[in-house]
């Protein structure tokens, strides 16, 4: 698993780490059972505070997405098919708000808009 910090970002470490990893979940990269490195190795390897990771990992437990048990680690969960739709429509969701706002700035109509839409889903 491969995790990168932006240090400049506005977004806090943990947020930034939450976020990965549950991606990393919803895409099957990281797969039921498998385990996640422990609080203070990922740290040393990020470079970062145990009690960022800590809190990162706490948020995924308290989200459902990793189990953690005292002594042994954190392990992934199963992913419900259900959440794993709404996470990749919500991402599409974000993906398509920038474009549009983009869209809005370059002056390009909402009609402009939607036949280019039209255009990218008939050629896809």
């Amino acid at each position: 698993m491969k995790l990168i910090i932006q240090h400049s970002s506005m977004t806090p470490i943990y947020e930034q780490l939450v976020e990965q990893i549950k991606a990393a979940i919803i895409q099957g990269t990281l797969k039921e059972n498998d385990p996640l490195p422990s609080v203070r190795s990922l740290a040393k390897e990020l470079k970062i505070s145990a009690l960022t990771v800590k809190k990162a990992y706490d948020a995924l437990d308290q989200e459902g997405m990793i189990a953690t048990v005292h002594g042994k680690g954190s392990f992934v969960r199963a992913i419900n098919p259900t959440l794993k739709r709404e996470e990749q429509l919500k991402a599409t969701q974000e993906e398509l708000e920038v474009i549009v706002n983009k869209a809005r700035l370059a002056g390009i109509s909402d009609e402009d808009l939607q036949e280019l839409f039209t255009i990218v889903l008939e050629e896809s």
